[in-house]
């Protein structure tokens, strides 16, 4: 026993003297790669730069719980639709300075999962950066902050995880009634329950620091808890609809109301257009293939269903088909995936304590709304940047089309007139009076001049119902434009008005349909105005279904002296 004892001694000397012993150890500290430092300074930095963004969010009462970022220095936040219905119309936000602060429910997508908020009590909130969501790629290292288990309840310092980019542009079915989430990125970093609604950061590279997602569903595997595969919704997809979010509507996905599939070529062929679909007015045909859509390559109906998610309903989306030797392109305005009604159900008024006086002036419940306030905040807005009404009078309008046929338009109370040469052409105003498509094929250009003249000289209270739209790009490739929507005797009219950074307004067209009708006619304006009482623009360019009517070149326009048209 004591040799084997002596020889252990031995033996373990014999290391100490190969290895160095610890007084050695002491006095040479074990060097690391400067690399490393600086790999590990700058996360810290970009983790310090953001954490103060992040949102911990909980119901009125302390209950419930999320995560959120801040977009926008007046307290605009985006989170997920299931934190803020979990949560209420009303809620509590804490931010990392250890403030807690009053917020109020904006505008919500139950299909996207997204919802906007709104914190009150500052106009200096520190706010993340968006970054490009398409420029991301499998194996960037990111960063996802929140509140999961509520850990951040005590003094809201978010948690923070770190890993990869496992995979973008992914698609995952519906879950659910509406929830579906398309071209979202897929993480390792840890994700749980309380991490939803939370923003995923780019950690390094040059979008170090900004937002590419918003984290918010979890492969489920033992649990709700992280299976090492979850998903965050693309910056860009919210980007698309923060414009529709601040609407405080309950948004919709766009359909073309058309399903396609793939050959044995691996061609993406439409292989179903409805009648009177969005497609089918454009002239798109069953059996076309799909080439291109907004902007991207389509190979397959994952990457169709991936591209047609993440934009709102009713956004002009270039598409190009071939169609034998053809290439054909076409710009189709979606239209809404889901029903209404059901819809409407998710924005329902539900139980839960009323809110405090700090929120209750900044919420409104309406029928078709997640917060009413919000949408005539904007509605207003919009009509004041148009600047004074015109008049209100019948307006006489005349000039030429480009082939230099004489028109004179007659707008009035009564009625509508048109005369091109030696044609005529009239839309009855009065009560009984149906919209008719005059002059034929424009799909009812003279009754949505009528709209124009109604927006144009403030007579909005004849219309059944005036409302904020959101912003979108005017015919996808153009500026960026408010829209408001304008319902009157089952025609539609979305007005395209472009603010600038002074607060004023130019309007730069319409859009008016029949709601039993899938054709559009399309009026654009050119930013010169004629002089004079009615200082209209002086050129109009008429599309109707997306092909081109006719364009005039006006000279003059007065205030008539008869109210009826001829």
């Amino acid at each position: 026993m004591q040799r084997k004892t002596v020889r252990g001694v031995l033996v373990f000397a014999a290391l100490l003297t190969c290895l160095g012993s610890p007084l050695d150890a002491a006095e040479a500290p074990l060097k690391v790669d400067p690399a490393v430092l600086e790999a590990q300074a700058a996360r810290v930095a970009v983790i310090d730069k953001v954490a103060p963004s992040v949102v911990a969010i909980f119901g009125p009462d302390g209950g419930g719980g999320g995560s959120g970022v801040l977009i926008s220095a007046d307290g605009y936040a985006v989170t997920n639709f299931h934190v803020t219905d979990g949560c209420g119309d009303a809620m509590k936000c804490g931010l990392n300075d250890g403030r807690i602060y009053d917020a109020v429910i904006v505008g919500t997508d139950p299909v996207g999962d997204v919802a906007l908020i709104k914190l009150l009590g500052r106009d200096d909130f520190p706010v993340a950066e968006f970054g490009d969501s398409d420029l991301v790629r499998p194996g960037d290292w990111c960063l996802a902050l929140g509140n999961p288990f509520l850990l951040a309840k005590s003094d809201f310092a978010p948690t923070v995880t770190y890993g990869l980019v496992s995979g973008t542009h992914r698609y995952q079915e519906p879950a659910g009634t509406f929830l579906e989430y398309t071209d979202c990125l897929q993480i390792d970093a840890s994700v749980n329950p309380g991490n939803s609604g939370g923003p995923l950061f780019a950690a390094d590279g040059p979008q170090a620091g900004r937002l590419i997602g918003i984290n918010g569903r979890i492969s489920i595997k033992r649990g709700r808890v992280n299976s090492g595969a979850a998903y965050a919704i693309s910056s860009n997809q919210v980007k698309y609809f923060l414009g529709h979010l601040r609407s405080g509507r309950a948004l919709d996905h766009g359909t073309l109301n058309a399903t396609v599939r793939t050959n044995f070529d691996g061609d993406v062929l439409f292989d179903r257009v409805l009648d009177g679909s969005a497609a089918q007015v454009r002239g798109i045909k069953e059996g076309d293939e799909l080439v291109a859509f907004a902007g991207r390559p389509i190979r397959s109906v994952n990457q169709f269903k991936n591209v047609l998610g993440v934009y709102p309903a009713g956004w002009p989306l270039p598409l190009t088909v071939r169609r034998g030797t053809e290439t054909l392109d076409f710009l189709v305005r979606t239209r809404g995936l889901n029903r209404r009604t059901d819809l409407l159900q998710t924005v329902a008024p539900k139980p839960g304590p009323p809110p405090n006086d700090v929120v209750k002036p900044l919420l409104e419940k309406r029928p078709g709304y997640a917060n009413a306030h919000f949408n005539d905040v904007e509605r207003d807005r919009v009509l004041a940047s148009l600047g004074d009404d015109l008049s209100a009078g019948p307006w006489r309008i005349t000039g030429t089309d480009v082939d230099g046929v004489s028109a004179e338009f007659t707008l009035a109370d009564g009625g509508v007139g048109l005369k091109l040469g030696a044609n005529r052409f009239l839309q009855s105003l009065e009560p009984d009076a149906d919209v008719a498509d005059e002059p034929p094929s424009t799909g009812g250009l003279l009754f949505a001049l009528r709209q124009w003249q109604l927006l144009r000289s403030g007579q909005t209270e004849a219309f059944a119902d005036l409302h904020y739209v959101g912003t979108e790009p005017l015919d996808w490739d153009g500026p960026t434009v408010d829209v408001l929507a304008a319902e009157n005797r089952g025609m539609t009219t979305h007005f395209y008005v472009a603010v600038g950074a002074d607060g004023k307004g130019f309007l730069r067209g319409f859009d008016s349909w029949q709601d039993n009708r899938g054709a559009a006619v399309e009026v654009r304006f050119d930013e010169e105005r004629l002089t004079g009482p009615l200082p209209i623009p002086s050129r109009l360019r008429v599309f109707a279904a997306g092909q081109p009517y006719r364009n005039f070149e006006f000279t003059a326009a007065t205030v008539a002296d008869s109210g009826d048209a001829e």
